[in-house]
């Protein structure tokens, strides 16, 4: 999932392209942006009078996007004119004769900066999702500026001179508990991003900040690059036995896509495993595609991006020392709900015994089916999800066929995940075809509350294509807010195979579970109750963001949400009872391997960000295999979900010192799905309630008192453990 925050205004993404149980980051590969077609509004030459549409508030509900007069001409200087109306509105804050108070200055600073703010959020939007040279050359452009903008704003001593003599004297203010709250986070952020240091070393980390945004976006663009061109392309339809024929078609359109007519072509999708190992029959061409995948960014060329990624853990460790930390991930994990990288390491090491003991058992079950067939060979990584499926079904008599003309595309958003909103929340939807969009494949829907008002716009954006980032996540074109007037305008993107022309959309399990996790932070973002946007929808700590849409995963296998979406495209008959008992039945398969993976990626990341200042720039292939090694994940079978050269996630979106998140809010959501059960399940009251206590308040309240007021209690990792089959 992608969040995409800012902080006074200044954009700082946060991508978060979802990772979960649910295998919510398995995506295509974007592909550079000098093959991949233009959004609509650069496929028309540009009137001769063009009003540059972004420097204006827009006239379409919910002050949406005008994607149908935007073009790719606009967003440069609309972002450099943000960032100069910024500044001078923060300047006049900074300087003002007046005494300090909470309007004159934090209040001020919520509202300053909204042409910036517009323009980031749709800039960000098509760089992620539909993005192409001219954009690339924009974002490389702006990220140093950008950078250069937050800190002198951050580092802007007589603005934090104000905020700090309103912080010292916070409890004598009479200020409701929302406005407190935004003033001590507003006071954190500063003082974290070196509000206090001496003259010298923020002239440093002004450096270090401008350095590593610049290379923080290479390594972004070298990466999608790398991974389009990593694509495995097979000439001999031979080698493709086992795939159904509607992948070998959606392979030979991927082949069209590129002028390479008669070839089939597979992108790769952002994780280290692809969706197509496990139907291939043929060793060889398996072995290539993992080894596509795992070697993508590996080649000593222009798009290797392991030097960059050791520039940038050099520069992250630097900057936690100026700031008084001994390492990054102490710097970053300070406000975090984990508080330290000691505490998360720890609650991590609690999973690791129980992952790696089901991994192994997993392992042999998978090699006492090669040596039943005679296979001759140990198992390796690119064997795993191709045994691991006939063990599925010799232990469950489940086949991943026979479940995919149950979950159509359409029926699964509108009878599935619209239908368990509806029920848990009572809000309908309303698809609008009269609002542009930025691609022809996304959908845009108006969402109407309980009461029948309109509250939101929902964009979906589900089909991969070669100019989209790998994975799948949600983000606002415009977020909510009272202070400023404003109501959601909410979108989720996702990397689904688009079908062939005149076929149905069929799903696997894991993206129906992808939907509804997506639509889980769409629902964060949507049901934002807060008066301050810095304090709004899914603008909360790392470890608790995924919260959110973890726990909506669990309505997706809800008997009376499942029931109604789970029919056969052609039919329309529901599944069949035996083969809804095969799912449940089969819900723990494979999670040694899913939780191993993950946990082995995390450790990894935490392991890049506890370097200290003085580490030496490291050599990137070792680090990794060393730091592996030290963490206990040693099996060569079960490969990190992300490799350092790929891990777009801690380079790149946000989640440095950060990708343990995805196993923390696992234990937020099984717990959190006690307490409904608990309380009678789905139920429109439960709904409410969570709702109310959760899905509203954004970050209004601190995130641990939140939680504990929600659930009357502190969170336990048991029902994690339970859900996961570890225990």
């Amino acid at each position: 999932m992608k969040v995409r925050t800012l902080v006074i205004a200044t954009s700082i993404a946060l991508t978060t392209a979802c990772s979960s149980s649910n295998d919510a980051d398995k995506a295509a590969a974007p592909a550079p942006a000098s093959t991949a077609p233009a959004h609509p509004a650069t496929t028309a030459a540009a009137p001769v009078a063009h009003t540059n549409p972004l420097l204006s508030e827009s006239t379409l509900p919910f002050q949406a996007p005008p994607f149908d007069k935007i073009t790719d001409a606009d967003f440069q200087p609309a972002i450099e004119e943000g960032m100069k109306q910024e500044l001078t509105e923060v300047e006049a804050i900074a300087n003002s004769a007046d005494e300090p108070t909470f309007e004159n200055t934090i209040v001020a600073l919520e509202k300053s900066g909204v042409l910036l703010t517009r323009a980031q959020m749709v800039f960000g939007a098509l760089t992620g999702a539909n993005t192409n040279d001219t954009l690339q050359k924009v974002e490389e452009d702006e990220a140093p500026k950008l950078a250069e903008h937050s800190d002198a704003i951050y580092l802007n001593d007589k603005l934090f001179k104000r905020i700090e003599t309103l912080y010292t004297k916070r409890d004598s203010l009479n200020l409701d508990p929302e406005s407190k709250r935004l003033l001590e986070v507003k006071y954190q952020d500063f003082v974290h991003a070196g509000a206090k240091l001496s003259e010298a070393d923020k002239t440093r980390l002004k450096e270090i900040n401008k350095e590593e945004s610049t290379l923080s976006t290479q390594f972004t663009n070298k990466l999608l690059a790398a991974t389009k061109a990593a694509a495995l392309v097979v000439d001999d339809k031979k080698a493709l036995d086992g795939l159904s024929d509607t992948d070998i078609a959606s392979a030979a359109d991927a082949a069209k896509g590129r002028s390479m007519e008669g070839k089939y072509v597979f992108p790769l999708q952002n994780t280290t495993q692809q969706p197509e190992l496990q139907s291939m029959n043929d060793r060889d061409t398996r072995e290539k595609l993992f080894k596509a995948s795992w070697e993508r960014a590996e080649h000593n060329d222009a798009n290797d991006t392991r030097d960059t990624a050791a520039r940038i853990a050099q520069l992250r460790a630097e900057r936690a020392k100026l700031l008084g930390f001994k390492n990054y991930a102490a710097w970053k994990l300070d406000d975090q709900m984990a508080k330290t990288p000691e505490a998360a390491e720890k609650f991590m090491e609690r999973l690791v015994p129980a992952a790696v003991a089901r991994a192994k058992s997993e392992s042999k079950d998978i090699q006492d089916v090669i040596d039943q067939e005679k296979g001759g060979f140990q198992v390796q990584a690119w064997d795993w999800d191709h045994y691991a499926e006939k063990v599925r079904k010799a232990k469950y008599d489940l086949d991943e066929s026979q479940v995919r003309p149950y979950f159509e595309l359409d029926n699964v958003l509108q009878n599935g995940v619209f239908y368990a909103a509806n029920q848990l929340y009572g809000i309908t939807f309303k698809e609008r075809k009269d609002i542009p969009v930025y691609q022809p494949d996304v959908r845009v829907f108006e969402v109407f509350d309980k009461d029948g008002t309109s509250m939101a716009l929902f964009y979906c954006d589900y089909f991969k294509r070669d100019n989209k980032n790998g994975g799948a996540w949600m983000d606002n074109f415009v977020g909510q807010s009272h202070l400023m007037g404003t109501k959601p305008v909410v979108y989720n993107v996702a990397n689904f195979t688009k079908p062939s022309a005149g076929q149905p959309a069929l799903l696997s399990w894991d993206d129906v579970t992808t939907m509804f996790h997506e639509f889980g932070h769409a629902l964060h973002g949507m049901f934002s109750n807060a008066k301050y946007p810095s304090l709004s929808g899914a603008n909360t700590a790392r470890d608790f963001v995924e919260f959110p849409s973890q726990f909506n995963e669990q309505w997706a296998s809800d008997p009376k949400v499942f029931a109604n979406f789970a029919k056969h495209y052609q039919t329309h008959e529901a599944m069949p009872a035996e083969l809804v008992a095969k799912i449940k039945k089969a819900s723990t398969f494979n999670q040694g391997y899913a939780m191993s993976e993950l946990i082995s990626a995390a450790l990894l990341d935490m392991q890049w960000h506890m370097l200290p200042a003085d580490a030496p720039k490291q050599d990137v292939d070792k680090f990794e295999a060393d730091a592996l090694k030290k963490v206990g994940f040693t099996l060569v079978q079960v490969p990190p979900r992300y490799r350092s050269s790929y891990f777009q996630h801690i380079w790149g979106n946000g989640y440095a010192a950060g990708y343990y998140a995805y196993l923390w809010t696992q234990m937020l959501d099984s717990d959190a799905f006690e307490w409904f059960k608990e309380h009678g399940g789905l139920t429109r009251e439960n709904g409410d309630i969570f709702r109310d206590k959760i899905l509203s308040r954004g970050n209004t309240v601190e995130l641990g008192k939140l939680y504990r007021d929600f659930r009357g209690k502190e969170p336990s990792i048991e029902p994690m453990l339970k859900d996961r089959g570890l225990k």
